[in-house]
């Protein structure tokens, strides 16, 4: 969602509020503006489109000033227009806002009762109008911030910015993340710490209701009750050079291509050497005292989820629960006892996966989350966090963070098998051989992306495509048809192959595409028997396949794509590669934007 950046330098800021900027873009954005001081008075650019746009224009019409704030926008309230655009300004205050006002209907009304207008479509222009209404009554900046927040109802992350003060900054947060970043006579805040790793590695993340007052060389905290809070510094450990392409065309590109290294890297922080087992974070899960495991996630996510139940039915006989975290707390489920919830996200601040969390804390016996950024909401507020050790992930179609929430996954659904007596030591040591040699199996199946590359010109002219697995590779199909539909704008669709007959059928014709994840596996025959359907209905089949898959499915598929063979239970991990690589490649032929595909977001902070 909304990125946003503030600085008080001791250079001009205007270049490293664009940078920072620059570094939020994989949040999805469609305008983008900065506010500064100069010689104590507020002014700002602002630019609709990318952040090219911007920069274009502080070329001709620049800004001075030592002390700043900087926004990019993904449109909520009111289109992605240059008036909507942030910064917003009422007077002697400018705002930059991630979030949602729920209640800005009601305060503009009281604002207009008041006398004060309106120039915006945006719930922003609210917080601006608001302050600059307490500054008007003669409120400091301090108690004009305080005094609005505590108006505001729903989420947000706030930076304010004020005419005459060249040495202030205040932030805000509630339901939207915010880390204040420490340099030498300097500070800074950020939306994340990726933001912010040009400037600095000490971060301090905010808590919920944190209210921050920023100097250059003080930073002052209070609590949602307005107690005076001390928040722990902490030094990041982002590698730049993980923010950048490192020579691939795309983000995506290179991430793909990253796999078997982060996989590596998480199968290294859980799996001890020495004598062969799963190592948890300190305190562990009791998995032989548990009745059930609800899971809660969005998006390809809930797909990682949607897998995981597979294998902890299967493996560990532990029933679970997947629910799709915008509906899970709103159908309000009941939480029984020996229950585990678990929570899947890579940004760790998911809004609706957070809300899902706190509606179970007190209920579930434990708070489970997997996640990629161990500083993160969920991470903090769960019992046990699990990193998935996937490093920055830029692209906003997850794709190391999918195969490496699908190893934690794993690992854990193996480590609850061998507890509840389901998996015999011998058992556990040779599934835990055969993930060793993932990286290994993953470096192979990118062998793959040049046939993928011709094949995806072909599928990049179709306007419908079809996707079908059975048992495993149903969540897989799931997963290759959102990859599709979000980067691509090509409309997919996924079944469980069995049901086939019972409605997609009926789209069945020569110009529609169908892919089948079918490796050689008990399965196997069945879904054959699926695609012969298709072919007789003149479809055209797709196969992803095996070698002893493809031998075995004979002559009729459109194209064949050969996996390397795995173990079925891991054959998730790997099939992942073709579902992603099919999705890049085609919407790389069609032109879109891969890395920032139109009106998605990377991490979705509001509800």
């Amino acid at each position: 969602m909304c990125g946003i950046v503030g600085v008080l330098g001791q250079n001009e800021v205007a270049p490293l509020l664009v940078e920072a900027l620059k570094r939020l873009e994989y949040r999805g954005y469609d305008s983008a503006g900065i506010a500064t001081l100069n010689d104590g008075h507020l002014d700002r650019r602002r630019a609709v489109g990318k952040l090219v746009n911007l920069s274009d224009l502080l070329v001709h019409d620049p800004l001075a000033g030592k002390s700043g704030i900087g926004h990019t926008r993904w449109a909520t309230h009111g289109a992605p227009t240059l008036t909507n655009t942030h910064p917003h300004r009422a007077g002697p205050v400018a705002v930059v806002h991630n979030g949602i006002i729920e209640n800005y209907r009601e305060l503009r009304a009281e604002l207009a009762s008041a006398g004060i207008a309106y120039h915006t479509e945006t719930d922003t222009e609210t917080v601006a109008l608001l302050a600059q209404h307490h500054l008007d009554k003669g409120a400091s900046p301090e108690e004009a911030a305080r005094a609005t927040i505590a108006q505001l109802e729903g989420a947000y992350a706030l930076c304010f910015l004020f005419d005459g003060e060249d040495d202030l900054l205040i932030a805000a947060r509630q339901g939207s993340p915010l880390a204040i970043g420490h340099g030498d006579g300097e500070m800074f805040v950020g939306s994340d710490a990726i933001a912010l790793a040009p400037l600095t590695d000490r971060v301090t993340y905010l808590e919920e209701g944190d209210f921050a007052v920023l100097t250059r060389t003080s930073l002052r905290i209070t609590d949602a009750q307005g107690t005076p809070a001390t928040r722990p510094m902490r030094q990041t450990h982002i590698d730049s050079a993980r923010v950048d392409k490192a020579g691939h065309k795309h983000f995506m590109a290179k991430e793909i291509a990253e796999q078997p290294t982060v996989i590596s890297e998480a199968l290294g922080a859980y799996l001890n050497g020495e004598n062969g087992t799963i190592t948890l974070p300190e305190g562990g899960i009791n998995f032989a005292g548990l009745e059930r495991i609800t899971m809660v996630a969005c998006g390809t996510a809930y797909f990682a989820c949607v897998t995981a139940k597979y294998w902890f039915e299967q493996l560990a006989r532990l029933p679970v629960e997947v629910d799709v975290a915008s509906e899970f707390r709103y159908r309000e489920p009941p939480i029984t006892e020996g229950t585990a919830a678990l929570f899947v996200s890579q940004s760790g601040e998911t809004a609706d996966t957070l809300a899902a969390l706190r509606y179970c804390e007190g209920e579930a016996d434990i708070i489970l989350s997997v996640v990629n950024v161990d500083e993160s909401s969920i991470a903090r507020e769960s019992d046990l966090a699990l990193p998935i050790h996937a490093g920055t992930e830029i692209g906003v179609a997850s794709s190391k963070a999918f195969t490496c929430q699908l190893t934690v996954l794993l690992l854990l659904a193996l480590k609850a098998a061998h507890a509840r007596g389901h998996l015999s030591e011998d058992g556990l040591r040779a599934y835990l051989v055969a993930m060793r040699s993932l990286p290994g199996m993953l470096n192979e199946a990118l062998g793959i992306e040049e046939d993928v590359r011709g094949l995806s010109q072909e599928l990049s002219k179709a306007t419908d495509v079809l996707f079908l697995g059975r048992g495993l590779m149903y969540p897989m199909a799931m997963e290759g048809a959102l990859k599709l539909k979000e980067i691509s704008y090509i409309h997919a669709e996924a079944y469980a192959s069995g049901e086939l007959k019972h409605g997609p059928i009926a789209l069945i014709d020569e110009k529609m595409p169908v892919v089948v994840f079918a490796p050689k596996d008990a399965l196997f025959d069945k879904t054959v028997s699926n695609m012969q359907e298709v072919m007789a209905r003149g479809g055209k089949i797709i196969l992803i396949t095996d070698a002893a898959g493809a031998k075995d499915a004979g002559d009729g598929t459109w194209q064949t794509i050969i996996m390397p063979t795995i173990d079925p239970v891991l054959a998730p991990i790997l099939y992942a590669v073709p579902a992603q690589l099919l999705a890049y490649h085609t919407a790389v032929a069609k032109g879109t934007d891969v890395d920032q595909p139109r009106n998605l977001a990377k991490s979705v902070t509001v509800e």
